[in-house]
């Protein structure tokens, strides 16, 4: 039997002398670039992965909503209180900044739109149907409607409960379950499954 040794956290000397979130947070509100640059490296792949998947598998705008939200955390960060993980409170800014792109981009209206914006992306990437893999299920999902898509990424995949989606989204508990049921629906119809 091959046995690879794999490091342990305890064993991990950078691990070990990595500073907590809190420290970071006081160090960088006191100036130190450096300790901001270690909670980007630290953070930054968690929020891309979210806002990739809100932004609808658009690799430049996540990429410029990343940026947006680490750029409003740095003005933020003087005012960050500690009631929260640093990687929850980076969490929603980055959900937030999404959203707030998604509207810009499409007007507010849009996000409640039917599935025109459904058919015009999927044209853009070539599909109409996807076959179930997860790279076609993350392509399904990319084809949602803006609103649907981020009531499913938030409750589906990031775990959030529907009162939080609601506040964060501005709808009502009930817009949000309607959301994710249509989102559910529209990935089982893209996918080739019945109901």
């Amino acid at each position: 039997m091959l046995s690879i040794a794999m490091p342990t956290p305890a064993s991990d000397p950078e691990i070990e002398t990595a500073p907590d979130d809190e420290a970071l947070v006081r160090a960088a509100i006191a100036g130190d670039v450096q300790a901001y640059a270690s909670i980007y490296r630290r953070h930054a792949p968690r929020l891309y992965a979210v806002v990739w998947r809100i932004c609808g598998r658009h690799a430049a705008r996540a990429e410029d909503v990343l940026q947006d939200t680490f750029l409003k955390a740095w003005r933020s960060l003087p005012g960050f209180r500690f009631e929260s993980a640093l990687g929850t409170w980076l969490q929603r800014l980055a959900v937030n900044t999404a959203l707030m792109e998604l509207r810009a981009r499409s007007g507010r209206d849009d996000l409640d739109a039917g599935d025109d914006g459904l058919d015009a992306l999927a044209a853009v990437e070539g599909e109409q149907r996807c076959t179930g893999t997860g790279l076609d299920l993350e392509r399904a999902v990319a084809t949602l409607p803006p609103r649907a898509r981020a009531v499913l990424v938030l409750h589906d995949i990031e775990g959030w409960k529907h009162h939080e989606i609601a506040e964060e989204l501005g709808m009502a508990v009930g817009s949000s379950k309607a959301q994710l049921h249509r989102a559910r629906g529209l990935l089982r119809e893209r996918l080739g499954e019945t109901a």
